[in-house]
């Protein structure tokens, strides 16, 4: 009689452990929240280089970036000089780019927010983060597995049916030890992989340590690459109102 209860107990403690041991665990949207926090702060006003590299050509672009999550993001290009002024704006659902050669504003309509942004691998979606992660899809956890040697959560987002979001879903790999993202991969609304973001240059950068270079290779293009690399930038400070005007977007 002893030994049944005894196993019963001891039964009821493992499962009693498992369950505190889950409930410790972060949900889905929680280790995602954590990412676009670490990776854009609730501002950011930031120095940053794309390289966009093709089997013929390859050239460089420096940007300055203006970010006040979730509804506003400005994106100007420092150079080279053919490029230099040119500017993107998104204020909520709109999207504006500036074309300082013909000195033009070009209202973006939602359809074209999947087209490549500079000839880039990145959308112009990607540049001004129109949709957001956080709030225009359900999340889940689909286990852990390894990144490279790294034990990273498995995170799959999925779009809420009325979302105005590009994407089938997003699978994220996320580093649990500290939550750094991995990798990312992007699907098509037919299921098919279309591209895969990955992180690296791990460093610290102001008051957080976050991955510096951020790659971008689209699967149907194979040898195009276009990789992103913080330079410099300040997190969570205010941003004057006046950047995200369409005033601002016409002073290159």
């Amino acid at each position: 009689m002893l030994n049944g209860l005894a196993r019963i107990a001891i039964s009821a403690c493992l499962m009693l452990a498992a369950t505190t041991s889950w409930a410790d665990e972060p949900s889905g949207r929680e280790i995602l929240d954590r990412v676009e926090r670490l990776l854009w702060g609730t501002t950011v006003q930031g120095d940053y280089e794309m390289t966009i590299a093709t089997p013929r050509w390859q050239r460089t672009l420096s940007l300055r970036v203006w970010m006040d999550r979730p509804k506003r993001s400005f994106v100007r290009v420092l150079s080279p000089a053919k490029e230099a002024g040119i500017g993107s704006l998104r204020i909520g659902g709109e999207m504006w780019n500036y074309l300082p050669n013909v000195e033009r504003i070009i209202k973006i309509p939602p359809s074209m927010m999947l087209q490549p942004w500079m000839g880039s691998d990145f959308t112009n979606d990607d540049l001004v983060k129109e949709s957001s992660i956080l709030d225009d899809y359900t999340h889940k956890v689909l286990g852990v597995s390894a990144v490279d040697g790294e034990s990273a959560y498995q995170v799959e987002a999925i779009p809420k049916p009325e979302a105005p979001v590009v994407w089938g879903r997003v699978v994220y790999w996320v580093r649990k030890s500290d939550i750094i993202p991995l990798k990312q991969e992007f699907y098509s609304e037919r299921g098919e992989l279309v591209r895969v973001m990955t992180f690296s240059d791990v460093r610290k950068l102001g008051d957080r340590t976050l991955p510096t270079r951020w790659e971008m290779r689209p699967v149907a293009k194979p040898g195009n690459v276009t990789t992103v690399r913080l330079k410099d930038a300040v997190f969570n400070q205010p941003v004057d109102e006046a950047v995200f005007t369409q005033r601002n977007l016409q002073k290159p």
